[in-house]
């Protein structure tokens, strides 16, 4: 009965956290755009407009749901909730600190801890597609079609990419553990940046065209496809699809803090109490979440046989020869060893 308890609330606290985080990059979308383009952004809804998510929210519960004639009403519903649910899974094996003791007995914060959380983390990911795919086609929408092909095809060709640099730090740390990989990087130092940095610039470009973001949202861009995938949803529907995207904006940078940056280990101070390394989990994150912001409003939008051609040609190759260096020199290490 404790250990489900424990893990009750472990799942309501990281869940709760991952709603929140996404309500607030939504206002930090909207301030950091008005910060850039000189404007105030939101600031009538609260104090300096920090309400603002509670009253989109409280808006799309109240907003009518409209079904387009000819749609498929059973894949339509079901959607959304489908490109939401593997961001938010996704996230119960990232380790957010060490281990906190209550009653005497350790307690890991992560909401599940298993030997082989990587492959956990890819299959789950690599269900988010489905949900973008589904709601174009049974929108009985052309514009909506095309843009869930186009995230389709984006998402299923820069996954290669994302798997092999994740591979490439798995052969370094020797586990498929989240835990393991972190542990191998208490130190500055040891961090897998240093080791692996053409692995990490992949990664974090690959993030952007995982999520659908700019440069590399063809899968919902205005100008050609009026809000692809999702033009003809509204209501809590249309929110389920930001609410995934903004999660998965989030899981994938607390992957990339996890992978590369020592996740929720503190620089020059190996010995932190737990709180401490949650802090410096979410500020590590915090850097990729303000990074997915500035590339919004500061790049331009690449043409989708750009996408595609650079995908194929140029990451892929590069993410294949980091792996296969990466394996040629543990295997040396470990034979002189």
């Amino acid at each position: 009965m404790e250990a489900l308890l424990i893990a009750v609330a472990k799942v309501v606290v990281i869940f709760a956290g991952m709603v929140t985080i996404a309500g607030l990059m939504s206002l930090a979308e909207r301030k950091v755009s008005a910060w850039m383009q000189y404007r105030h952004g939101p600031n009538r809804v609260g104090p300096f407009g920090i309400l603002q998510p509670l009253a989109d929210g409280l808006k799309f519960i109240f907003k009518e749901e409209l079904v387009p004639e000819g749609a498929n009403r059973l894949m339509f519903r079901l959607a959304p909730a489908l490109a939401a649910m593997p961001a938010m899974l996704t996230m119960a094996v990232i380790p957010v600190g060490g281990t906190v003791v209550i009653a005497g007995r350790e307690i890991p914060l992560s909401m599940t801890d298993i030997d082989i959380g990587v492959l956990f983390l890819l299959s789950m990911s690599g269900l988010s597609v489905y949900g973008v795919i589904l709601g174009g086609w049974a929108s009985n929408s052309k514009y909506s079609l095309l843009g869930g092909l186009r995230a389709s095809a984006q998402m299923i060709s820069y996954e290669l990419t994302l798997i092999l640099t994740i591979l490439a730090v798995v052969l370094l740390s020797g586990s498929l553990d989240l835990r393991a990989i972190v542990a191998a990087q208490q130190h500055v130092g040891q961090w897998n940046i240093w080791y692996q940095p053409l692995a990490f610039v992949l990664f974090t470009i690959t993030m952007f065209a995982e999520t659908n973001r700019h440069p590399f949202d063809f899968a919902e861009c205005e100008p050609e496809l009026v809000g692809g995938f999702h033009t003809e949803y509204s209501s809590m529907r249309f929110a389920l699809y930001f609410l995934g995207e903004y999660c998965a904006m989030t899981v994938l940078s607390c992957l990339a803090a996890t992978l590369f940056l020592g996740g929720p280990s503190v620089p020059f101070w190996p010995a932190a109490p737990w709180y401490v390394g949650v802090l410096s989990l979410l500020a590590k994150a915090g850097f990729f979440l303000y990074l997915f912001l500035w590339v919004r409003w500061t790049l331009p939008r690449l043409r989708f046989d750009q996408l595609m051609r650079l995908g194929w040609k140029v990451f892929l190759p590069l993410a294949l020869l980091n792996l296969l260096a990466t394996g040629a020199v543990v295997a040396f290490t470990h034979g002189a060893q």
